[in-house]
């Protein structure tokens, strides 16, 4: 029988590229924008999300 000289399939590919120890710039809201939070991906680039904004309504 052959041996087994491989390290798995697709699958380890996976957990391969972390990026949790980068750190980013935190980006301050300006005029005319508010934060929001994300609530559902659709896809295609589309998101549902909800506003954080104090306009009361």
């Amino acid at each position: 029988m052959p041996k087994n000289k491989g390290k798995g399939g697709k699958n380890r590919r996976r957990g391969k590229n972390e990026n949790e120890n980068m750190k980013r710039e935190l980006i301050l809201k300006d005029n005319g924008q508010s934060y929001a939070q994300v609530t559902r991906i659709l896809g295609s680039g589309y998101i549902e999300a909800f506003c954080f904004d104090n306009t009361g309504g």
